[in-house]
């Protein structure tokens, strides 16, 4: 693949998971106003990964996978998707969704570190300023609303905290694993493992199932999204994006995704956006430029380069 076709897309990639996986929150919360939510991302996984499948047969993409590539396909699922994701959609009964937005907002500093601890990887200043920046904007995002939680809350907020944790372990197991070579089917394998293992918690926590054929309109249409361009294109962009870039520059969607959702909401549900607001989303957008940016920071660089030669003097 030549660089620019490659450059190409990667700039695609980084489009779904910026703007496509920001708009899941507003699709989410129109599903699951009538789903319960284990449910709702079983099915939604299961059937992206099945078409994933039957495209993929159409295209002629081997679907062989050795042993290894299967378990690791099986433990990425649970990591990305049952409890990064799942669980995470479960524990918002405890937690204002404000409070669990800034908590997922810890998700680049999570991969910083775990990065450091597990792959002695070294922290660049700029990074550092990213995430920072990241931290703040999201603050000043949901910090507008009131924070509210019920005796319940502590528990919710330990368990978002996990699901975090379990994303960002995630991303950096990925961009390592030993993965069915074709980004496509790897995406597939991952979710159809993961709607397994959501079909068993849900089972387990007596969620209610209903037949999609009684949902509203709505429902079956923002899920029939979820599935195509959440699902298959966001996700398979994203197990691409970890093999090809740093994962703390694919961790920086967890700052985009909350300023897409925030605009989304203004434009369909005529929700507010005050210049707190405003001030927020450049805030997020310059931590993302920070830790995307391959330019060196300047400030820091001659500050070496005039202590080096004091050393020399």
């Amino acid at each position: 693949m030549d660089s620019t076709r490659k450059s190409i897309l990667i700039i695609l990639a980084f489009f779904s998971i910026y703007c496509i996986w920001g708009s899941t929150y507003l699709l989410n919360k129109v599903v699951v106003s009538e789903v319960s939510p284990l449910f709702l991302a079983s099915i939604r996984f299961f059937c992206a990964g099945i078409l994933i499948f039957g495209i993929a047969k159409i295209l002629k993409i081997s679907l062989k996978a050795s042993t290894i590539q299967l378990k690791n396909s099986a433990l990425a699922g649970f990591l990305f998707l049952v409890y990064g994701n799942g669980v995470f959609v479960w524990a918002l009964k405890y937690v204002d969704s404000g409070f669990a937005a800034l908590i997922a907002a810890t998700q680049p500093l999570f991969v910083i570190f775990l990065m450091r601890i597990l792959q002695g990887s070294k922290i660049q200043t700029k990074s550092i300023i990213g995430v920072v920046l990241g931290v703040i904007g999201m603050y000043l995002l949901v910090s507008q609303d009131t924070l509210q939680l019920d005796q319940n809350g502590i528990i919710g907020i330990v368990v978002i905290f996990t699901c975090v944790l379990s994303w960002s372990y995630g991303s950096i197991f990925v961009s390592k694993a030993d993965l069915p070579k074709n980004f496509f089917v790897a995406t597939g394998y991952q979710m159809v493992f993961a709607s397994l293992f959501l079909v068993i918690f849900s089972l387990t926590v007596k969620e209610v199932w209903t037949s999609p054929l009684k949902w509203s309109i709505n429902a079956q249409g923002a899920m029939l999204l979820l599935i195509v361009f959440g699902g298959i294109v966001a996700f398979t962009a994203f197990n691409y994006l970890l093999k090809e870039v740093s994962t703390e520059k694919v961790s920086t969607s967890a700052y985009v995704n909350p300023v897409i959702a925030l605009f989304l909401g203004w434009y369909v549900l005529d929700e507010q956006i005050t210049k707190q607001s405003i001030v927020a989303a450049v805030v997020l957008l310059t931590g993302v430029y920070f830790i995307n940016s391959k330019k060196k920071i300047i400030i820091f660089s001659r500050f070496k380069r005039k202590k080096l030669q004091n050393l020399k003097k």
